[in-house]
């Protein structure tokens, strides 16, 4: 049976890719945690099934999702994440692990000076980056590596981090293998208590009704036949919609929100000074993407306040606001850059909010969920917070 290797078995990927796959026909996959046991001692528990519940504003549905059939766990036995990796049982390698976990620098290239990098090279395999790069130089069968992180022209980040990893490491890829692009869309809260009841199972994951994959046709070996997958030449223009429309917009109202007292999206959104904020934002957004996409983007701005208003979808502002030095640049300072000389009021007001945000957080005493935590109270605690905030971010 043809099988994925998925790198990053959080929520987000138990709710979109594992439930494209549970539709495909006959593919299995075989789940890494590159940070704890926990998820995987959990699904191990069960058979590694869960279930998949799907809120609309009409209420619930479950779907049981089976294909997820064993589960590694890379700080217990990294040479066996690498092994996988190498092994060819495994057509296609699917990541979800965050932006962060790619440690880019502010030019999207792979971070060299980063202590974890710096370890990987000499001879260690921390990272993702790592990991993939030293089971890559001992594969021999082709295979696809696809990116299903919110990073644009995610696949040309990934292939040239790890090329440039395997060149630092006097590495060379074993086998023929390509990196394509991505756009992935499903609105995925952290699982709650409530949610366990709701549907009996301990690792049963939230999420919504809407669903949206646009991959770019460039596999090396079998392709799962996930069905309502867009299959297209050029993914950017996708990526961009999304990037700038929906995660802009989320970033907004995870700041601003948090700030006038709200803690879910669809309590933010119907706040009508937010709301209004929000539906300028995407105009501004959508201003700046590709010709081939325009004609989306009104009906996408309006699906979108539907989807934020799903008063069964609990998602935490302060979940969208992790990690925000990392989102920032590639959700609102992007599209300011491509706005320049412009007036933008909306997207200025999402820097102001993260940066109001960022400073509240540390007056209040409350540790920042950001890989740039330590460089961000610091900040906040020099002559001109304001401005050392907005440095820090390339604002």
């Amino acid at each position: 049976m043809p099988r994925i290797l998925h790198l990053g078995v959080g929520n987000f990927f138990r709710a979109h890719a594992a439930a494209y796959t549970q539709d495909a026909t006959g593919w299995e996959v075989t789940g890494v945690s590159f940070r704890s046991p926990t998820i995987r001692n959990g699904l191990e528990a069960q058979g590694y099934t869960y279930a998949l519940v799907i809120k609309d504003a009409e209420g619930s549905q479950i779907k049981p999702i089976t294909c997820l059939t064993d589960m590694l766990v890379a700080p217990e036995n990294p040479g066996a994440v690498i092994a996988a990796i190498a092994s060819d049982a495994f057509d296609v390698i699917t990541l979800t692990v965050t932006e962060k976990a790619y440690h880019l620098d502010s030019d999207g290239q792979l971070d060299l000076t980063a202590p974890e990098i710096q370890a990987d090279l000499a001879g260690g395999t921390q990272t993702v980056i790592a990991s993939l790069a030293r089971g890559l130089a001992q594969r021999t069968a082709p295979v696809t590596v696809l990116c299903c992180d919110n990073l644009p022209d995610n696949g040309r980040k990934l292939e040239a981090a790890v090329r440039l990893f395997l060149n630092e490491a006097s590495l060379t890829p074993g086998c023929k293998v390509t990196f394509p692009s991505c756009m992935v869309d499903r609105i995925t809260p952290a699982t709650t208590d409530a949610i366990r009841q709701e549907a009996n199972d301990p690792m049963a994951v939230p999420t919504e009704a809407f669903t949206e994959w646009v991959i770019e046709d460039s596999f090396a070996a079998a392709r799962p036949d996930w069905p309502g997958v867009q299959w297209v030449r050029d993914v950017a223009p996708h990526e961009a919609r999304k990037l700038r429309m929906l995660n802009g917009a989320h970033s907004y109202l995870a700041y601003a929100g948090t700030l006038r007292g709200h803690s879910y999206v669809h309590e933010a959104i119907a706040d009508p000074e937010l709301r209004a904020v929000t539906k300028m934002l995407m105009q501004e957004a959508a201003e700046t993407l590709p010709s081939s996409v325009q004609d989306q983007t009104h009906t996408y701005a309006e699906a979108l306040i539907r989807r934020f208003e799903n008063p069964n979808l609990h998602h935490k502002l302060r979940q969208i606001a992790m990690d925000g030095s990392q989102k920032l640049p590639i959700r609102i300072l992007s599209t300011l850059a491509d706005r320049e000389g412009q007036n933008s009021p909306a997207l200025h007001a999402a820097v102001d909010a993260w940066v109001a945000f960022v400073q509240a957080e540390v007056a209040a005493g409350r540790a920042l969920d950001d890989p740039n935590a330590d460089r961000l109270v610091d900040a906040c605690k020099s002559n001109d917070p304001n401005r050392a905030l907005r440095d820090l971010i390339g604002a």
